[in-house]
């Protein structure tokens, strides 16, 4: 099977840096069957690599505000993405890029991570590197078990 984890986020902001640091993980540690593309602040630049690519699977992973404790982790429905208060620092909504892979992609999941800090210069903090952690041995298992934020 031929899946594909698209990591987003900016380094550079705190705990926005968690999709890098997965991407990062899964390039040190590569998981077999699964490729990942570290997205940054504009993963939308990468479409040409996902229609090249043609996965079966996408799983976007990324810090997202969901009013609950640092470092959790969500499988988000394109419906809370898409609503007024879903807070991303990424130039084009992420709803409109779930969209778009929906109609390159079969299977599109959305996984958010908690930030605890989102502020230039800030570091990773420890709670949403354990998460980024788990999300990757998850990833290792196959398994999207995470519990759902509709």
């Amino acid at each position: 099977m031929n899946r594909l984890v698209i990591a987003v986020g900016n380094e550079m902001m705190g705990d926005d840096g968690a999709g890098p640091l997965l991407a990062r993980l899964m390039e040190e540690n590569p998981i077999p069957g699964w490729e990942v593309i570290d997205g940054g602040s504009a993963p939308e630049n990468y479409f040409h690599r996902v229609r090249a690519m043609k996965p079966e699977l996408v799983v976007v992973v990324d810090a997202c505000e969901m009013n609950l404790e640092a470092g959790s982790v969500r499988l988000v429905s394109e419906r809370y993405i898409a609503q007024e208060f879903f807070l991303s620092t990424h130039r084009l909504p992420l709803s409109f890029f779930i969209s778009a892979l929906k109609e390159l992609v079969p299977d599109v999941y959305f996984v958010g991570i908690q930030p605890m800090t989102v502020a230039f210069g800030a570091p990773i903090s420890s709670r949403v590197k354990e998460a980024v952690k788990m999300v990757y041995e998850m990833l290792k298992m196959g398994k999207l078990d995470f519990p759902r934020l509709l």
